[in-house]
């Protein structure tokens, strides 16, 4: 379920946005810097600073995770069934490896948001849509000027 590209996509964002939501159906969005996917249908993420998350996803299984390069602005928006692991998980410390490398070991983390991807949508802004011949090159000159202090 990931290709080589979603996984292309994964590699070169540097945040995602965890969209998790509580047993009364309230909502949290919650940025994710530490994430990289785990074999070909997870997501792993370090919970970090992230107890609504937590809490939520213990009484709601169901998320939506997603990250666009913000230069080209495409992206993939994946739902799916979420698990708190703790070290006491048979994969925790193969998946905690593979997250430290990410966070240099400057952010301690004793737990892991997982994933099991259930459903794949490319995000593409709406200029693609509206003037097909938009090619990445120009989104990325434009969103240079745009971000440009």
């Amino acid at each position: 379920m990931l290709t080589d590209e979603i996984k292309m996509y994964i590699d070169k964002s540097v945040l995602c946005w965890l969209a998790t939501s509580s047993e009364d159906n309230i909502p949290n969005v919650s940025p994710k810097e530490v994430f990289t996917y785990f074999g070909e249908s997870e997501i792993i993420v370090a919970n970090i600073a992230s107890p609504q998350t937590i809490r939520n996803i213990k009484q709601n299984s169901n998320v939506c995770i997603s990250f666009i390069d913000v230069f080209i602005q495409k992206g993939y928006q994946l739902k799916g069934k979420a698990k708190i692991l703790t070290k006491e998980n048979a994969n925790f410390e193969s998946m905690k490896a593979s997250l430290s490398i990410l966070t240099t070991d400057k952010y301690p983390f004793s737990s892991i948001t997982n994933i099991y991807i259930e459903k794949v949508k490319p995000i593409l802004a709406p200029k693609y849509i509206i003037y097909p011949e938009t090619t990445e090159q120009q989104q990325i000159e434009e969103a240079i000027k745009q971000y440009k202090p």
